[in-house]
């Protein structure tokens, strides 16, 4: 990173472990909920983190080049224990990783060279748990995962905005990767980062050229369907190439524009 785009980096990140702290108290029985939900739901773990700040952050230094943003949906049973506290730790972070590892062309080190956040920082065992989690916690629950929502989605643009443009060579320049959109969906549980992150690129449009949608990690769906893909392909180009165009068609899909 050049200097400028360290100080948003360092910024963001500040601001970021500032704002789950505040999260952390928002519902105080939320910790029990999620307890209960992972137990009523044949879970067998204790919950350690109801709110989850990735500490892989502060492992990104000044020397390190940020080449995505990739986006998931939120922290599962890995990812909130106290000796983690970071994303993608269990077996979709290995699958990405294996991904990158496999694929030197890309000229990324998914530990590296990526800074992973989620659509919210709450906790639940499975995706779909967060609406058993807001049945459960009622308004103050549901108002928190809105609220975790609405701010992800901004400020996630905005650093990523941010970064782009205090890029001072096309390297420097960052995508951002969304991966998992089925609840992105009419009606899915995270519409609402959707709109927001819409929203928050309506004056950047050669920014929001670098934001593209993919299938999750998890289950190996992510490298599924590049492959189906790649396979429908006459004349494929390079991985790069190949790879925007398939986040450009899920991005329409979603966001129905480009």
């Amino acid at each position: 990173m050049n200097e400028k785009q360290w100080k948003i980096f360092s910024d963001f990140k500040t601001e970021f472990k500032a704002k789950v702290e505040q999260w952390q108290k928002m519902v105080p029985e939320l910790k029990q909920f999620q307890q209960q939900i992972a137990s009523d739901n044949g879970l067998s773990y204790s919950v350690e983190l109801p709110v989850v700040y990735n500490t892989d952050l502060d492992k990104i230094s000044r020397d390190d080049r940020i080449a995505l943003i990739v986006i998931g949906d939120n922290p599962g049973k890995n990812e909130q224990l106290l000796q983690n506290s970071c994303y993608l730790v269990g077996q979709a972070g290995k699958l990405a990783d294996g991904f990158f590892k496999r694929n030197p062309c890309l000229n990324i080190d998914f530990r590296k060279n990526v800074i992973i956040l989620n659509k919210t920082p709450v906790h639940s065992g499975k995706t779909k748990q967060l609406e058993l989690l807001i049945k459960m916690g009622g308004e103050k629950a549901q108002s928190l995962i809105e609220e975790t929502q609405r701010w992800m989605a901004e400020k996630t643009a905005r650093l990523h905005i941010e970064l782009f443009n205090a890029a001072e060579t096309e390297e420097e320049k960052t995508q951002v990767w969304l991966v998992g959109y089925s609840e992105l969906k009419n009606k899915g549980l995270f519409l609402l980062y959707k709109e927001e992150l819409q929203k928050a690129y309506e004056k950047f449009p050669s920014v929001w050229q670098n934001v593209f949608v993919y299938q999750h990690f998890s289950m190996n769906r992510f490298s599924i369907d590049l492959k189906d893909f790649l396979a429908e392909q006459k004349n494929p180009s390079d991985l790069h190439q190949v790879l925007e165009k398939l986040g450009s068609l899920h991005k329409e899909e979603i966001f129905g524009i480009n």
